[in-house]
């Protein structure tokens, strides 16, 4: 697959968050997609998916494509065997095949329980685990991935660095962006930065300092914290603190994301502190 002086922009006019991007992606390859937030991270990827069409130069050679996008829309009037039932057979499987697949890959993620439980109803995580499985079910020659782990539960983690493993030694082409620097370390065939709308390859791996939010929470005495917090956050006891009262540190990404989750729990935590931490402190 290759894309040739692809350039990319939102509205009529509007200013172009990708330019003369050119990228060549081989079969059989894991590739890296880097860049600070708002960088065009996630719009590469889904110009490369065929989400997004792209407003300048060309896409080449794309293979079945599935997509796993950072936010799964929960709310689709499916249950989560239905929903991966139909997206198996938009992928072209039958339709006992399709069921078939559904009904494994939702075993591996270890949500096998929540197989007739509707979507809008599944937790964060359980979510996640599904939207991850409809993008595996079918085997796609292309897989893109925009920060599909985050949510997860370490176990569904590695799931999913083996599945993205088998993909790529079964010819599959794998593209992703992840937030964690250590993930898939030493697995990457190449490395892309996105740095003001443009796109560079670059021999290794550059970490990108991200803006943190320190978040201070309390919850109801004995209470634990919400499992799989989005953007996986640093956890320590406030000094000085209540019992019970945690500081969590998150990408400024997933902040807000986070701060739901904690008011949303039952019973719910208490905000006593939103406060931004700059990178480089």
């Amino acid at each position: 697959m290759r894309l040739t002086g692809v350039g990319r922009r939102y509205g009529i006019g509007g200013p172009w968050v990708l330019r003369d991007v050119g990228m060549e992606l081989p079969a059989g390859a894991l590739l890296r997609v880097q860049g600070a937030n708002g960088s065009g991270k996630s719009t590469l990827l889904r110009v490369i998916a065929g989400i997004d069409a792209p407003d300048a130069g060309r896409v080449e050679g794309r293979p079945r494509t599935a997509y796993v996008p950072e936010r799964f829309p929960a709310a689709l009037p499916f249950t989560a065997t239905g929903y991966l039932t139909t997206m198996g057979r938009v992928h072209g499987l039958g339709r006992a095949a399709a069921a078939r697949a559904a009904g494994e890959w939702l075993e591996r993620f270890g949500a096998g329980h929540h197989a007739r439980t509707r979507l809008s109803q599944l937790s964060k995580g359980t979510s996640q685990k599904v939207a991850v499985a409809q993008g595996l079910l079918a085997a796609p020659g292309l897989l893109v991935l925009d920060e599909a782990w985050t949510g997860l539960d370490p176990a569904s983690r590695t799931v999913l660095d083996r599945a993205v493993a088998d993909r790529v030694a079964d010819g599959g082409t794998v593209v992703f962006v992840d937030h964690d620097p250590g993930r898939l370390a030493g697995r990457a065939d190449a490395f892309f930065r996105v740095e003001a709308g443009r796109v560079r390859r670059e021999r290794e791996a550059v970490p990108v300092a991200e803006d943190r939010v320190r978040i201070e929470a309390e919850g109801p005495a004995g209470a634990e914290l919400p499992p799989a917090l989005p953007g996986d956050p640093a956890c320590e006891p406030v000094p000085g603190g209540r019992p019970g009262a945690v500081r969590l540190t998150v990408g400024a990404a997933h902040s807000d994301e986070l701060l739901r989750t904690l008011l949303a729990a039952r019973p719910a935590w208490h905000i006593h502190a939103v406060t931004p931490r700059e990178a480089n402190r």
